[in-house]
Formats: structure tokens, sequence, C-alpha cells
């Protein structure tokens, strides 16, 4: 959708899809089994959406450039170390916050499915129920999985799966594109894709992970989220990193120890999605949307509930408050996406209303061992 609203054609969709996805398969794997973590690499989304309405003003090559730009600056600044002291330095309870508005309308999908189809949402949640409740069954097959699995039946045979058309190719083709480098388009471009890879995206991903104690390894993922944008963007695609939503539901289920599977399974089914990109892309468009809304939001039930804890349970709620709201409000000021906003006026609110508690979330540990 983003991409039509930009003029972009077919063919430059589909070499988009295979960097998106194909590509960010290849960094989720390598992330996976090197620090054996589940940690999902993929594309930004808010990111994407500034692409329509740069594209009225600007051409793809001068986007292209855009993205090389912000690739090169996410690079240098996880490389040099920055990117650690920031990250030790932010206030968990806020960003949590944060991550609970953004999560939210996804947990939300799974009420309103039931207004599109009553009898798929039905059947689906009644499945997860019953997959949740009983152990045994549980323990064979992801409550989740079945869930989709049961869903997808009731689509097939009550008509709900629409026909899959003709599709022109089998396997994707990806172009190279050249970048073009334009003042405008850096200006424009360049600091909100950076607040979107490493504000939004990144940083809900580390929180993810960190409220289930993995240690993410912030400096090797912002690298990877640099040297990625360059790949990504030689095949045109918007810039890498690490998703919060995607992490979640990796560690929303099983033993912390083997998540990191899970990750692996992730990272090769997108792999398999990038290099089939137009089948696969026919076969996405086909199933219901009250489907994949449903799925999405049980898979995001327990997320929710641990971003809701790390966000009122502690230090800073009304920080906390400021950027879950703003975050769920979902309005953008200077084409930056509204979580960003809500960890900037939660700061300030925390700062004016709560100012001790916000500085004991910001000093590191270590430091308030040594005062105390």
């Amino acid at each position: 959708m983003v991409g039509r609203d930009g003029g972009l054609s077919d063919v430059d969709l589909a070499s988009w899809i295979f960097g998106a996805y194909g590509l960010s398969g290849v960094l989720s794997l390598y992330f996976c089994w090197r620090y054996r973590q589940p940690l999902g690499m993929a594309w930004t989304i808010p990111g994407a959406l500034l692409l329509p309405s740069a594209l009225d003003h600007l051409s793809f090559a001068e986007v292209i450039g855009a993205y090389w730009v912000t690739a090169l600056l996410i690079t240098l600044l996880g490389w040099s170390g920055l990117i650690n002291c920031v990250m030790r330095r932010i206030p968990i309870p806020i960003v949590m916050g944060m991550v609970a508005g953004v999560f939210l309308p996804l947990g939300v999908k799974v009420v309103t499915a039931f207004t599109s189809n009553a009898l798929l949402a039905t059947v689906s949640l009644g499945v997860f129920m019953l997959f949740s409740v009983l152990p045994a069954l549980g323990s064979r097959l992801p409550p989740v999985l079945a869930a989709l699995l049961a869903g997808g039946a009731v689509a097939w045979t009550t008509g709900g799966i629409a026909p899959l058309g003709v599709v022109p190719t089998l396997l994707a083709r990806p172009i190279m594109y050249m970048p073009e480098f334009s003042l405008q388009a850096l200006v424009e471009m360049v600091i909100p894709l950076m607040i979107t890879v490493l504000g939004i995206q990144n940083a809900q991903g580390f929180a993810v992970l960190q409220q289930v104690d993995h240690p993410p390894p912030v400096k090797a993922v912002t690298v990877g989220s640099g040297l990625g944008s360059m790949l990504f963007a030689v095949v045109g695609s918007v810039p890498a990193c690490l998703t919060g939503p995607t992490n979640a539901i990796l560690v929303s289920s099983g033993a912390q120890h083997r998540q990191w599977i899970g990750g692996m399974v992730f990272a090769v089914l997108m792999i398999i999605f990038g290099l089939f990109a137009p089948v696969a892309t026919a076969v996405a468009l086909a199933v219901p949307l009250a489907l994949i809304g449903l799925i999405g939001g049980l898979a995001m039930i327990r997320a929710l509930q641990g971003a809701f804890q790390g966000a009122f349970c502690g230090e800073c709620p009304l920080g906390a408050l400021v950027a879950f709201v703003v975050s769920v409000a979902g309005v953008p000021i200077l084409n930056i996406g509204a979580p960003f906003w809500g960890l900037v006026f939660a700061f300030i609110a925390s700062w004016l209303l709560e100012r001790d508690s916000l500085r004991r979330v910001m000093v590191p540990k270590e430091t308030l061992k040594k005062t105390s």
C-alpha cells in the first residue's frame, strides 16, 4: 500500500519486498545464531510511511541516497559505542509505556475480529484457549499456531480465502539501485529515519528483550541495523531495525534458553518469503484480514501484559502514562511517528513532576551502589 501510494512500479515493489524480507531473514539468522537470543530483524514500517509524501517531490534515487546516509550514521553511532551510553540512561518504565501504546492496537484486533467474521474469530479464539488451558495440547502445538490453523480451515471452508489470481513469476528478481544525494532529501528524511530506527523500533526491541531477561547486544544490533540498511538500500528497501512486535512474539512462549530457536525459524521463513516474494505476497493477500489481526493480537497478549507491568509497576508512572497515551493517539509531528514523541513528552512530564523518580531510573545501577 505504501509503495503504491508512492508511485512505485510492480518491479520496484518486488525488489523492495525481497530486501525487506529476504535480507531481514539473513540478518536475523546471523544474530540469533551468534548471540543465542531471539533477535528478529526486519524493515522499519514507520520509516516506510515517510515514502509516499517524500516521492511527491523527490526521485526514488534521492530517497535511496537518504537511506544510504542514514545507514552510515547508524553504523558509526553503533561502532563508536555511543549508543550503549544512551541506552543505559533511557528510563525503561517510560520506554515500556511507549511499547504498551504501540502494542495496544494489535491486542485490540482480537476483539474487532468478531465484527468482521464472528465464526472465524470464535473458532480461532476457542482453539487458542483450549491449547492454552490444556498443557498436554499446548506442549505439542503452540496455541497461536493452533489458532491460525483452525482459523485458516474455517476461512477455507466458508470461502473466506480470496482467489490467488495470476502470479507473474515464482522467484523474486531484485534490482540494484544507484543512489542520488540531494540536500533536500537528506534534510527531510535522514533525521526522521534515524529516530525511527533507533528511538522507536530498536528501543522497543531492546525493552522487550530486557523485560524477559535477555541482555540485548545493543552495539552489535545497532551496527547490524546500519550495515543491513546499506544492503537494503541497494535493492530499494527502507532501513533495517530490531522490531518490537516481532521480538515480543518470539519471547511470548517457550523456555527462555530456547527462544533463539524460534528466532531462527522466523529468519528462515523470512528468507523463503523474500525469495518467493510474488507467490508469498499473493497468498498473504488472500488470507482474511480478520484472521491476520486476530492471530497477531493473540500473539501479542503476553507481550502487552509485560509492557503494562514494566511501565506501571515501578518508577515514573506518570511519564509511562504520557508515553502510553501519546503512542496510542498515533499523531505524527514533523513526519516523525507518535512513539518518539511519546518518549519526548513523557520525559518532560517526568522531569517536571516526578524528577526524583526519573533520576533513580536514569542513573546507572553501579553509580547508585557507589553513592548508597
